[in-house]
């Protein structure tokens, strides 16, 4: 070991770099055990850190942060951060198996129709996308699919390669599934409770995804069959609440949001959209659906806030079109939010134990 190492430890880097707060955790790197493979070569030193969540966006200033801190040591002469865009699989409810190549599914619901649900469900799979992530779209929603048309593939026919299986469809980095791409987009499902159910249950387990780190599931609005059928048998990791500040809307958000907490499936927070409306004449900013109702129902039931939208003309106008604001205007403050509520959502996920079912060993009982 060289002079120019002699004072340089383990110890006294980890001490040092247990003093680096996460930007988005609030927590240190070093008591999560997100520092791997620490190294010390004369003054060299090396490390990988292990955000849990895509951290595309991040990465350079938490690479800083570290780098910075453990250059105050004597002796350190390099520095080398990378960081790790690997997502575990969390836990689900007890007795509920994870889907094959599916690590995490984020159930987004809202307890009636016309709250921007559906927008906000595809912008938040894209914005995960966007930050490094693998990332499938389920559209659950069997009676209205609107995914299809909202990622530009409202034409495009399902193939299976065994005849078992389908193939999700590609638009624009996500793997995408919904009954919309099974049948005419002119044809009604005319389906009953128990029908509508078996097609969602198909639609999540005979689908071929591959290797996600998220499934963003779209669910029709309200608690009914549907809704259950996933909350109960699906293996999801979480649900995100989107809302309007209406007290209407408010009052069956509530009631979307105590269903998932009575099927146990932790609350990942609440989306208020259609917040405020900007005129593009004047420029006055006015509350048309009132104001603060998402922060305050995140204060009654101890959620997260995950972030307030504007109601804008652009978001319906690029979610029509088939190319949504996190593709088609990434550098425009309202992509702006969607990836930050992207972030705080894995974030928040990424605070649930993880899944070691996978850790036990199979017990076989054999007479004889």
């Amino acid at each position: 070991m060289t002079s120019s190492s002699a004072t340089l430890s383990v110890q006294g880097i980890n001490d040092v770099l247990q003093t680096v707060l996460d930007p988005d955790t609030g927590k240190d790197f070093v008591s999560t055990r997100r520092i791997r493979g620490l190294t010390i070569e004369g003054g060299a030193v090396r490390f990988e850190v292990e955000p849990g969540y895509p951290a595309r966006s991040r990465r350079e200033r938490i690479q800083n942060l570290l780098a910075d801190a453990v250059r105050t040591l004597p002796g350190v002469e390099r520095v080398d951060v990378e960081i790790s865009g690997k997502i575990v699989p969390h836990a689900v409810r007890n007795g509920v198996k994870l889907l094959p190549c599916v690590k995490n599914i984020i159930a987004v619901a809202s307890g009636k129709g016309g709250v921007g649900k559906s927008t906000t469900a595809v912008n938040l799979a894209l914005a995960l996308a966007a930050e490094g992530a693998c990332v499938g779209m389920l559209d659950a929603d069997v009676y209205g699919p609107s995914v299809p048309q909202m990622l530009g593939i409202s034409s495009c026919n399902v193939e299976s390669i065994d005849g078992k299986m389908m193939e999700p469809v590609e638009a624009h980095g996500l793997q995408v599934m919904s009954v919309g791409l099974l049948v005419d987009g002119d044809t009604p499902m005319i389906w009953r409770g128990p029908l509508a159910t078996r097609a969602l249950t198909q639609l999540i387990t005979e689908t071929r995804w591959r290797d996600l780190d998220y499934l963003v599931v779209d669910l029709p609005p309200g608690t009914g069959d549907i809704q259950l059928t996933l909350a109960q048998g699906a293996p999801l990791t979480g649900a995100v609440i989107v809302t309007t500040p209406q007290d209407i809307a408010l009052i069956d958000a509530r009631k979307g949001l105590k269903m998932f907490e009575k099927v146990n499936v932790p609350i990942l927070g609440v989306v208020e959209n259609m917040s405020i409306h900007i005129c593009s004449g004047c420029g006055r900013e006015e509350h048309i659906f009132g104001a603060g109702g998402g922060q305050k129902m995140c204060d009654d039931y101890n959620v997260p806030f995950l972030g307030a939208l504007p109601l804008d003309l652009r978001i319906r106008e690029e979610a029509d079109s088939g190319a949504p604001t996190v593709v088609n205007s990434p550098d425009s403050r309202i992509a702006e939010i969607y990836r930050d509520i992207a972030r705080k959502t894995a974030v928040t996920l990424a605070g649930i134990p993880r899944d070691m079912s996978h850790k036990f060993p199979n017990v076989v009982v054999k007479n004889g």
